[in-house]
C-alpha cells in the first residue's frame, strides 16, 4: 500500500491496525539504557523506605522523581 493511501484511510477514521506490524513496532527514543549511580547507604535506605511506603520499587520511584523534575524544568521554560 502506498503511504498516501494509508494516510487517507487514517485521516478518514478507518481502522488501520490491520495494516500495521504491531509485534515489531518500536517507539523512537524509548529504548532502555542502563546507568550506574553511586549513592551513600543512607540515601538507599531512605529511597527503599519511601518506595515501600508508597508500594513501588526503588527503580520506579527514582524514575518517577526524575520524570517529575524534568517536567518541572521544561514547564518553567528553561
Amino acid at each position: 500500500m502506498k503511504a498516501s493511501n494509508f494516510d487517507k484511510k487514517f485521516d478518514s477514521g478507518e481502522d488501520i491496525t490491520k495494516f500495521l506490524d504491531l509485534a515489531n513496532a518500536k517507539r523512537p527514543g524509548f529504548s532502555i539504557k542502563q546507568i550506574n549511580l553511586g549513592v551513600p547507604s543512607w540515601m538507599l535506605d531512605a529511597l527503599d523506605r519511601e518506595a515501600h511506603r508508597i508500594g513501588t520499587t526503588r527503580q520506579a520511584l527514582i524514575k518517577f522523581w526524575i520524570i517529575n523534575r524534568l517536567e518541572q524544568h521544561r514547564n518553567a521554560g528553561n
